[in-house]
């Protein structure tokens, strides 16, 4: 029954940025794609109308991936014995910065359980349908931030570094299912949140970078087209670095 089911990749956190570019780049290379978003309604329309206009096919869905419950529910209304989740992308996440010694216990509490335990929802859902298929890519958006640390992003840090813990043991657990699961970690990106940065601020950044650049939200979705393809079978466990030689 899965081979007559649809090829389906589900990216969550996908209205706009990284997210959209990764919706819009595996809808070229075949899949349905799911798309999540939290708030960004009219954007995620957009997104669907945009990979319908290139003959692809999507769907929009509004969930929180803060909510375990809601996750759950989701991938039982929408995902189980309803399509093939091929890929899974967990890019939803959020951040609230602040100093350590001036966080809030629910600045750190609010992204761990979004940045982290819903990334780790989703991966615990998806390897349910995946087992059963005994195949599927599973790639998670980390960060730089997460190998390297930064000022002012303790919380967002230790999220996208237990990430990258989750990312290497999920791997070593799924692999006999024929399931791989990797990260890509993103360094400085164009995306809306960078755009507010002070110019001054940017070429601070940009000077840290041996490419002299930020990068695109595309580098990004081009390395996550690359993990769900054929051609990465035999890559798992790993985490690939998407930051112009902006090494921890």
């Amino acid at each position: 029954m899965a081979n007559e089911l649809i090829s389906t990749a589900l990216v969550t956190g996908a209205s706009r940025g990284i997210g959209k570019a990764i919706a819009l780049t595996l809808a070229k290379e075949g899949y349905t794609v799911f798309l999540t978003y939290a708030s960004k309604k009219d954007e995620a329309i957009s997104v669907v109308k945009e990979i319908e206009a290139h003959g692809g096919k999507a769907q929009a869905f509004c969930l929180n991936i803060g909510d375990s419950e809601a996750i759950t529910q989701f991938f039982k209304d929408e995902i189980k014995d309803k399509v093939r989740l091929d890929v899974l992308v967990n890019n939803a996440g959020i951040t609230k910065d602040g100093l350590i010694m001036r966080m809030k216990d629910d600045d750190f509490d609010n992204v761990i359980n979004v940045n982290l335990r819903g990334s780790f929802i989703c991966i615990r859902e998806a390897f349910k349908i995946m087992s059963k298929q005994r195949l599927g890519r599973i790639i998670n958006i980390v960060s730089v931030v997460g190998q390297m640390g930064n000022a002012g992003q303790a919380n967002y840090a230790a999220a996208k570094a237990g990430l990258i813990g989750i990312t290497k043991s999920a791997a070593k657990e799924f692999g006999s299912r024929s399931i791989t699961v990797n990260a890509v970690a993103p360094g400085f990106i164009e995306t809306d949140m960078t755009a507010v940065l002070a110019d001054d601020v940017k070429a601070k950044y940009a000077a840290q970078i041996p490419l002299g650049t930020f990068g695109s939200a595309q580098n990004i979705a081009d390395a996550v087209a690359f993990l769900a393809s054929e051609k990465a079978a035999y890559i798992t466990g790993q985490v690939l670095p998407v930051n112009g030689g902006l090494y921890c």
